[in-house]
């Protein structure tokens, strides 16, 4: 049975042999590197390992999923549930010593709601008064202010119960107004610009070969971070990475080939299973022949097996998926999933009934189907779960649909421009919640990555979003998502989990289930 991650994981031994590093450094295995690092502006996973060590914000998580203070030492929420007030810690400081003040936050919340800022996920913010109103142009001012140098406050337009979880993510962080004005493109490509909040500070940036990071001196709780040296090597490749884990040359790292666990659930003390709200999936572009019929999307979907993917493709301990959102979402005491529906799919194929939709949409026995292309980036495990559905196309269907590969930073763009017929994806929750997930559906999202839109779901996720009472609100969820899932904008997948290493004489790593590692607790045991 695969081992689960429990909230602080505990060592008493050295393990592996042991990597040759100074019992204050650690060195921890990344596969992708994101393009940029800015936490305000970007959306990318491939960011987070880097932005959640070197930058924090008002508040945080802690291992058990609670919110607890960071460079907010306190703060009040109002009766009527919309106006927050935060109390910054005096000795808030920026990792080159200078004072964090209210101001810092009131310009990192205006910049992302500049249009001109390029910010992936301004939409976070619209709940303030004002904000959605500035970001469209408008005459608005958002109502957020330093009310002093050191108390923070905004109001939102209406009540959010999860309002507090969205201030722990990255794009309400803090950021330097001198230092991004002064090089708004390059001040996260180098060390001596890159200045956050958090408990490490960035020594070294060798794009396309790893980061590494010294503790920060002038973070608050910095006599409680014992790590003085952390490096973040990249090696793409899961098994190349494995090996150099298996080798005692490297303390973790953050993935592992499918085929491997089995072996490493069993054989291995460092193995870890850590539940992941995240959900791998396409686009389907609606705009784009012979995508265009919805006959055609949902036969797509209806002929993979779900199951063979997790089962013998991934060789994972996966969740089929026949929605969007995960599970492990609660609201209102129910999970998401239990009150969604499945949408006609299934975990198994069901390929007579797709074979029947494409004959509708007229490709009997794919007969006179278009060249189809379906886009991916660069990933050997995911190239071979496109390979699977591609054979899987040709069993049930009988469809040749090519797959075209290319490096992230060259095929992100292209899917940005709306410029494909099917395109992977996925998404991993910014916050614990449903809306994390659907809020990228609406209209104006620009994590809405098929363009596609819809008024009544829209007006679903507003009426969920306005909902005081918790059932009503996760009922406007679940018909928003029901209006997007019947319209089959996206192929599911699976609903996934994080297969990682940590050394056991690593002791107070941490990763959340927003995918996040976590080193300011870590010690390494004698």
């Amino acid at each position: 049975m695969l081992k689960k991650l429990i909230p602080l994981i505990a060592a008493t031994s050295l393990a592996l042999g042991g990597a040759a590093y100074a019992e204050s450094s650690l060195v921890y295995v990344v596969n992708n590197e994101s393009d940029t690092f800015d936490p305000g502006t970007t959306n990318e996973t491939f960011a987070a390992p880097i932005i959640g060590n070197t930058f924090e914000g008002l508040v945080k998580f802690a291992p058990d999923g609670s919110i607890v203070p960071a460079l907010a030492e306190s703060w009040e929420i109002s009766e009527d549930g919309l106006t927050y007030t935060f109390k910054l810690r005096e000795d808030a400081k920026w990792s080159d010593g200078e004072p964090v003040t209210a101001d810092d936050f009131i310009y990192a919340w205006t910049r992302v709601l500049t249009p001109a800022s390029g910010a992936k996920n301004s939409a976070l913010l619209y709940h303030i008064e004002g904000a959605q109103e500035f970001y469209d142009g408008g005459d608005a001012t958002p109502n957020m202010k330093a009310v002093d140098e050191h108390t923070v406050q905004f109001t939102l337009k209406q009540r959010v119960p999860y309002m507090l979880q969205l201030v722990a993510y990255s794009t309400y962080f803090p950021v330097r107004q001198d230092v991004v004005e002064a090089d708004p493109e390059g001040w996260t490509r180098s060390p001596d610009t890159y200045i956050g909040t958090g408990p490490f500070r960035v020594t070294e940036m060798n794009l396309g070969e790893g980061f590494v990071f010294e503790k920060n001196p002038n973070y608050y709780g910095a006599d409680n971070v014992k790590l003085d040296k952390l490096t973040f090597r990249l090696i793409p490749q899961q098994s190349t990475a494995l090996a150099a884990m298996e080798a005692g040359d490297v303390d973790g790292i953050e993935s592992v080939p499918a085929s491997e666990v089995p072996r490493l659930s069993v054989e291995s003390d460092a193995f870890l299973v850590i539940p992941s709200l995240g959900t791998t999936y396409a686009f389907f572009n609606p705009a784009a022949s012979p995508i265009d019929d919805v006959k055609v999307r949902k036969a797509l979907s209806m002929a993979i097996d779900r199951q063979e993917i997790v089962e013998f493709v991934l060789q994972s301990a996966d969740v089929p998926a026949t929605g969007l959102v995960p599970y492990g979402m609660n609201v209102a005491g129910e999970d998401f999933r239990d009150v969604a529906e499945d949408y006609g799919l299934g975990e198994t194929a069901k390929a007579e009934e797709a074979q029947k939709l494409l004959a509708e949409a007229g490709y009997p026995n794919g007969e006179g189907f278009p060249e189809t292309v379906f886009m991916t980036y660069a990933s050997p495990p995911i190239q071979k779960l496109l390979e699977a559905i591609q054979q899987m196309w040709k069993e049930n269907l009988n469809i040749d649909v090519e797959i075209d590969v290319s490096e992230w930073k060259v095929y992100y763009p292209e899917v940005q421009k709306v410029e494909y017929q099917i395109a992977q994806m996925g998404w991993g929750a910014d916050y614990p919640h449903p809306m994390t997930f659907l809020d990228n559906f609406v209209s104006t999202s620009p994590n809405n990555l098929a363009k596609w839109a819809n008024e009544d779901y829209d007006a679903e996720i507003a009426a969920a979003k306005a909902a005081v009472d918790q059932s009503e609100s996760l009922q406007h969820m679940a018909n928003a998502e029901a209006i997007m899932m019947n319209d089959h904008v996206i192929l599911p997948m699976y609903h996934r989990n994080l297969y990682m290493m940590m050394g056991t004489h690593v002791e107070g790593f941490w990763r959340s289930t927003l995918g996040v590692p976590y080193f300011a607790d870590v010690t390494i045991a004698e």
